[in-house]
């Protein structure tokens, strides 16, 4: 290997003569030499998506290409606050090194279970790829996020970062990288660079809507020829966040819904009992009170509808399983989120001079979009009412891009030009954002002329579906 363009180590290039023999192996990663072995060396790397709520990683046998082991936890941050701009507020008036030293705490934890389920060293990881919005980026680097919450609100560093895995407190091979993805404008952050690299809709002749929605959502629109961006607080509730029996989709967590001749029945996953809802729970539930009259177009609930609906600490409610309860400060929080992310939609169409049947796909990227029922999200207004089969749960697309550039690395040039292409849309300066808010509040709020056929497809989908 020509090593003259390279960027050694000192720690370890004193090992050159003694690895002397016919053969020597270099372990490089672009401009630096990150290791020398007299024997091949099976090299891995590690992908990972810091969401608000959630973070997630992929450990990836970098000669196969293989994902070899998934982790994932709860971002501790959320000790600090449920959203990115309450995190913020706790770094400005504290500092970041709470918030940075705990995200890293963590990375690092989930870097020990991917490498014991996968049963390899930790210093067989030689690269750590990291997406997030933008706050969650500053944070895990220790940036004040000063910039992001005072006009213009830009990151404070928007390019890709290429830096050493041990300065981040990461435990991989001592001489590791750890490549920060870059941020796009705002808080659509390295997590949509992620996105577009997995769904590509820079390279596409039709028109695409991608969203992420979580904690924070963001959104892109285009296709070969533009590039709009967005991105909103869209609020912790899918993610059981804020909903009192809300949790991750684990063991335990009630993920479909069904209301049947007065009686809710659930699936749980794991067949366990049920301890909780999750997001995909929670659409289903509210679209089948909303189908069944239990609560009406504002999401009140109606209690002579049903004796499931009860008072209990000075609130209506209703119970969707045996002891577990959905409030109506619940219902009133979701469609604060599924308000937002229908406003996004409808923003982000108008800006482009498009109307909704000039889209061809609509993507919904993040763990959310891959349980979620289409049915469900469509009806309560939260997907588009579309042709089904256009729309595509994505997974983690972040993740997935993610691991694309571990292994090929000619996707930098691509992602400078999707930056260029980018056209960032700033909902805050939207006059009417709030007004259109609080009209997308209400259930459907979608095309009612064609909200009959939705309704009907609804009362006889999925009968075979085992509760």
């Amino acid at each position: 290997t020509d090593m003259r363009h390279l960027e050694p180590d000192l720690t370890f290039v004193s090992q050159i003569y003694t690895l002397q023999k016919e053969k020597i192996y270099a372990v490089t990663l672009k401009n630096h030499l990150l290791d020398l072995k007299n024997a091949p060396v099976i090299p891995y790397g590690a992908a990972f998506d810091i969401g608000t709520t959630t973070v997630v990683g992929y450990l990836i046998n970098l000669t196969t290409g293989k994902v070899c082991a998934v982790a994932s936890t709860m971002n501790p941050q959320v000790q600090f606050g449920a959203d990115v701009i309450m995190r913020a507020n706790y770094a400005l008036e504290h500092g970041t090194k709470e918030l940075s030293s705990c995200i890293q705490t963590a990375i690092n934890k989930l870097i020990g279970q991917l490498t014991k389920e996968a049963e390899i060293e930790r210093n067989l990881i030689y690269q750590v790829i990291i997406a997030g919005n933008t706050c969650m980026h500053h944070l895990f680097l220790g940036i004040s996020p000063a910039s992001l919450v005072h006009a213009p609100y830009n990151p404070a560093v928007s390019q890709m970062l290429d830096l050493k895995a041990s300065d981040f407190s990461l435990s991989i091979h001592p001489n590791g990288r750890l490549i920060m993805l870059p941020d796009i404008a705002g808080f659509v952050g390295a997590d949509t660079i992620g996105c577009l690299l997995c769904v590509r809709p820079d390279l596409k002749e039709e028109i695409t809507l991608t969203i992420d929605i979580g904690t924070n959502g963001e959104l892109v629109i285009g296709n070969k020829e533009f590039l709009l961006c967005g991105a909103g607080a869209a609020g912790p509730a899918l993610e059981g966040g804020v909903v009192r029996t809300g949790m991750r989709a684990d063991i335990g967590a009630v993920d479909e819904v069904k209301i049947r001749d007065g009686n809710i029945f659930v699936h749980v996953i794991g067949n366990s009992a049920p301890q909780g809802i999750c997001g995909s729970g929670i659409i289903d539930l509210i679209a089948e009170l909303f189908l069944e009259g239990w609560i009406d177009i504002r999401g009140k609930l109606s209690p002579e509808k049903s004796p499931l609906i009860q008072e209990r600490d000075n609130q209506l409610c209703v119970e969707y399983a045996s002891g577990l309860y959905f409030y109506q400060k619940d219902i009133d929080e979701f469609i604060r989120t599924k308000s937002a992310a229908h406003t996004m939609v409808e923003i982000m169409l108008r800006e482009s001079g498009l109307d909704l049947n000039q889209a061809d796909r609509f993507y919904v990227a993040g763990a959310f979009g891959k349980h979620v029922s289409k049915e469900s999200a469509i009806t309560i207004g939260m997907y588009p009412d579309m042709d089904r089969d256009h729309i595509i749960n994505a997974g983690n697309s972040s993740l997935e891009g993610a691991q694309k550039l571990l292994l090929n690395r000619s996707l930098l040039t691509d992602i400078d030009q999707i930056l260029e292409e980018m056209v960032y849309i700033q909902f805050a300066e939207v006059e009417d954002f709030l007004e259109l808010m609080v009209a997308a509040q209400a259930l459907p709020h979608t095309d009612y002329k064609r909200y009959p056929t939705v309704m009907e497809k609804l009362k006889e989908r999925q009968k075979d579906i085992k509760l």
